[in-house]
């Protein structure tokens, strides 16, 4: 196999989807990138075995096509200190020898079988389907992220409960100790459903969503969700179980209520 691909290109790629990669791994090949080349275009994927991040990358003057791992370390580190500058990817295909050919230099390292990368899972017949404005759902995942809970033995808690009405979507995220629940009337479902985005996913949705500006297409049944937006694919399992009556601790007919300017609010907590 071969290809060229910009430096800088493939380097915020890789960067993007890097954090999903854990420190400690079960198996060993997910400490790599998994590299999918087909024609003009190489896909890449990184996983920590609940949670897979996919993005792809178009290169040029390709020929062959193939799986091919390479370990996160080795081929960020060097990237990281490369100007922009089109790079010239050789893959031996008999023993994974990688050649990464750069204006003064190259790079040589040894590459894993793509083929032992786990799969993922498809959704189940009965998965549904919503659409979100990319910012809307980076603005219901920021403003409740930091509610949620770190409880071994209440796991629910642990996430984003996302309460999906026919007439709005709601974000709820609560500790025990405070609650946040966010109410969008944009957001429009054929049924009643729901699901709970665990704190990890919910991060990276975060970092990956302040670039987009499409819609994203959430597709998810009772075990895992599918997350797409135009430059990146997120599959994670969810937080299995039912998420508390968020509604019932919630006051219906609070008789005190104040109206208050939000920036001087601000500033006299900050000054106290």
């Amino acid at each position: 196999m071969r290809f060229d691909v910009s430096s800088t290109a493939l380097l915020s790629r890789l960067q993007s989807i890097s954090k999903v990669i854990a420190s400690k791994n079960s198996l060993p090949i997910l400490d790599s990138f998994l590299f999918d080349l087909d024609g003009n275009k190489l896909t890449i994927t990184a996983s920590d075995a609940e949670t897979r991040l996919v993005t792809s990358v178009e290169v040029m003057n390709s020929k062959g096509t193939g799986l091919f791992a390479v370990s996160a370390k080795i081929l960020l580190d060097p990237l990281k200190e490369l100007p922009e500058q089109p790079l010239t990817f050789d893959i031996n295909d008999e023993n994974l020898e990688i050649f990464i050919h750069f204006q003064n230099g190259k790079y040589n390292f040894i590459g894993q079988k793509g083929d032992t990368y786990p799969l993922q899972k498809p959704l189940n017949d009965n998965a549904i389907a919503i659409i979100v404005d990319s910012q809307m759902l980076l603005n219901g995942i920021s403003r409740s992220l930091f509610a949620t809970a770190d409880d071994e033995l209440r796991p629910v808690m642990n996430g984003i409960y996302f309460d999906i009405h026919t007439d709005d979507l709601t974000f709820v995220a609560s500790d025990g100790h405070k609650l946040v629940r966010l109410r969008n009337l944009s957001v429009k479902s054929p049924e009643r459903a729901s699901f709970i985005l665990p704190k990890k996913p919910a991060n990276l949705l975060k970092n990956l969503l302040g670039k987009e500006t499409e819609m994203v297409n959430i597709k998810f049944d009772d075990n895992n969700a599918y997350v797409n937006c135009a430059n990146f694919e997120m599959v994670c399992r969810l937080i299995e179980g039912r998420y508390p009556n968020y509604n019932s601790v919630i006051p219906q007919e609070n008789p005190f209520k104040v109206t208050i300017d939000r920036i001087s609010f601000l500033n006299a907590l900050q000054r106290v």
